[in-house]
């Protein structure tokens, strides 16, 4: 074993030692989940357990193949490789695999993807339209997780009708297909081990301990599954926080933390509190957070860590100069010294559109990023589309590049000609923008298609040259407007979208871009205290040829040394050492949209949305609040979210550290030197 036993706590002990009987682990943020859960396969296998016969259950495959290659560290890879460690859906299709006749289903049965399902349940609704299904398919995916067929369904209103009886026809479609989708993943295994009790006995005897990870993150379905699996004698440990229950909203639900205690009352609770990720302060402005909300069972973190720095807020005047003091809370920690680099840092929010003013701030100040939870700016299709584009004018040998450019907007080349093309280039081993100029191509492809080749080729060279020796933003934007309206890419994006508005939005994206390389054309570059300074003026294929680069950065983020740009949701499970709450302003953070009522079960969701985020941070933890924020076109007073002063900041720094606010005074201070500090781009 690569880790003994001697580096568990106390708490730890206890839960790896408590084999007999089911088991309920609370850990903390940080208090070391997934060394408990390994070290009790381990323990498991001292004990006599057969490695096959145990079950480790998580949500992600990330999480499960992190899961696998930690206990492999620890009892050896013999041992592991006989392991059950899988996703809920992935134990699943392995139970129906083996036992699909019982169902009726053949050996080889379909499963749907998201896209499968939308067209199916637009054959089954008579319609075409793609927003419409997928409300019909969110509905079903919500009642199928709540153990609910077409039948069991008890509309609520005119929609939920009407999606009912696209249920009833999409289950005779999926019975007649011979297929199943992702829920039914979770539900034909429910309901194969509830009415069959040879089956049930069968699987009980094949899984004789079950381990499930994050279990607050389960929904109805899958802990009746859970129950079926692990039967009356309840050998099993779950792995939870009822601190971190946030997925209410897709049908997790916390009441099964209840029903555990209520369906298994011999259950053995241990809470683990020690954490160890963050420090002091960060623990007790979330232990004072969190403690708003009702208490299924006690638990308060703490760190042998020390204090630490104080937890600071930042009052910002709107969206921009909150993005700005992001880019100043980055630059400043890295200029103080230590050995921070970029991937120390994230930047976390509640919704999706709020990483736009920050993408754009991260880029103005030259700073790489990735975006989590979402979609990076460089993710779009349309900014690919135009980096392809550029891609292919920086180097013709870039076949990916070349084959979105000439496809986007179609130019009347069509899927045969291009698979002719690339028959031609593999056998004379060449590019295939190189392969459009042979002159044997003739002798493969049609006259009329080569004359389309040739002249999207023409038209790549002259737009290279023009982008070689055009420098300045005024005459770089004159050029990329005219290279966008010669190839008709906004009449593309209105023929490609439902909604001439988001359209609209698609081609505002598009704007947004060529301002962003004309600024750098005309050497104008915004560094990290928002000061624009000049450098040298550059070419329009000069500027293209750092695109890649940006690009690259986006797509391979996990490995590069970039800042983290996240929704909340997206972060549980990860850490920083330095962490950026943005936008903690009632609205977004408690979220409440202007029609919704806030009910008491949202907020206390919410909450556990702040607290998740506060204990994301490892060393240093800001949070941003709005004075002013936009709410759809219009720009509103901002004000502060609850969350805010139920940390009790000043109570609980002043009480604990009277040179606490000298403290954080000075670093405000120092923050600010640095903002104003011009530096290189």
């Amino acid at each position: 074993m690569s880790e003994s036993p001697a580096s568990l706590n106390p708490a730890q002990l206890e839960a790896v030692h408590h084999l007999n009987g089911p088991c309920l682990v609370l850990a903390g943020a940080g208090s070391g989940k997934t060394r408990v859960i390994t070290h009790k396969i381990a323990r498991l296998l001292q004990a006599g357990h057969e490695p096959a016969r145990i079950a480790a259950i998580t949500f992600t495959n990330k999480a499960a193949a992190e899961m696998r290659e930690r206990a492999k560290a620890l009892i050896g890879p013999r041992a592991a490789k006989h392991l059950v460690v899988s996703t809920f859906h992935s134990l699943g299709v392995r139970l129906l695999r083996a036992e699909g006749a019982r169902l009726g289903l053949k050996e080889q049965f379909s499963i749907l993807d998201s896209d499968d399902v939308l067209s199916v349940l637009k054959d089954a609704g008579g319609s075409n339209d793609n927003a419409l299904a997928r409300r019909w398919q969110w509905a079903i995916s919500l009642w199928k997780n709540q153990g609910l067929a077409s039948g069991d369904v008890q509309p609520a209103n005119d929609d939920e009708r009407v999606a009912q009886r696209v249920m009833a026809r999409y289950e005779e479609r999926l019975a007649a297909f011979q297929a199943v989708d992702f829920d039914d993943l979770i539900v034909l295994p429910k309901k194969l081990l509830e009415r069959d009790a040879e089956a049930r006995a069968k699987w009980q005897d094949q899984l004789r301990y079950l381990l499930v990870d994050e279990y607050q993150d389960t929904n109805t379905i899958q802990y009746e599954l859970l129950k079926l699996l692990a039967g009356d004698a309840g050998q099993f440990t779950a792995v939870g926080d009822d601190d971190q229950s946030i997925y209410g909203w897709r049908g997790a639900t916390i009441d099964n933390l209840k029903r555990l205690s209520a369906d298994y009352p011999r259950l053995k609770v241990i809470p683990l509190e020690q954490n160890y990720r963050s420090t002091g302060h960060i623990l007790r402005a979330a232990n004072a957070v969190i403690a708003h909300n009702p208490k299924l069972f006690e638990k308060k973190l703490w760190s042998a860590f020390g204090d630490g720095e104080p937890v600071r807020v930042l009052e910002c005047d709107g969206e921009e100069h909150e993005a700005e003091r992001a880019v100043a809370f980055i630059q400043a920690r890295r200029g103080q010294g230590g050995a921070c680099a970029f991937r120390d840092f994230a930047v976390l929010y509640r919704a999706n559109h709020q990483a736009r003013v920050f993408e754009k701030a991260l880029r103005k100040a030259s700073i790489p990023y990735k975006v989590s939870g979402g979609q990076s700016f460089f993710d779009r299709a349309e900014i690919r589309d135009l980096c392809a584009w550029l891609r292919l004018l920086v180097n013709h040998d870039d076949d990916p590049a070349f084959l979105r450019a000439v496809t986007t907007p179609k130019r009347g080349i069509g899927h045969q000609t291009l698979a002719s093309l690339g028959e031609f280039a593999s056998k004379w081993k060449t590019s295939l923008y190189e392969a459009l100029f042979a002159e044997s191509l003739g002798t493969t492809i049609s006259s009329r298609a080569i004359g389309s080749l040739h002249e999207f080729g023409r038209f790549v060279n002259d737009l290279e040259y023009r982008a070689r020796h055009t420098e300045g933003a005024e005459d770089a934007k004159a050029l990329l407007l005219g290279w966008l309206m010669d190839i008709g890419y906004e009449q593309h994006l209105l023929d490609g979208e439902d909604s001439e508005k988001l359209a609209a939005a698609r081609w505002g994206n598009v704007l947004d871009f060529v301002d962003w390389i004309a600024k750098r054309c005309g050497g104008e570059i915004e560094n990290d205290g928002g000061l624009t300074v000049e450098s040298e003026k550059k070419s329009v294929l000069e500027v293209a040829q750092t695109i890649s680069v940006i690009v690259s950065l986006a797509e391979r983020g996990d490995e590069q040394d970039v800042v983290t740009l996240s929704t909340l949701h997206a972060a549980k499970g990860l850490e920083w050492p330095h962490v950026l709450l943005a936008g903690v302003n009632e609205g977004l953070l408690p979220f409440k949209s202007e029609d919704e009522e806030m009910t008491a079960q949202r907020l206390e969701e919410e909450r556990r949305l702040m607290y998740v985020g506060i204990t994301r941070a490892r060393e240093t933890l800001a949070v941003s609040t709005l004075r002013r924020r936009k709410r759809g076109r219009d720009t509103v007073q901002g004000i502060p979210s609850r969350f805010i002063g139920e940390m009790k900041l000043h109570e609980v720094q002043a009480k604990e550290d009277p040179r606490a606010k000298l403290k954080a005074l000075r670093e405000a201070a120092a923050a600010r030197a640095a903002q104003a500090a011009p530096t290189s781009p």
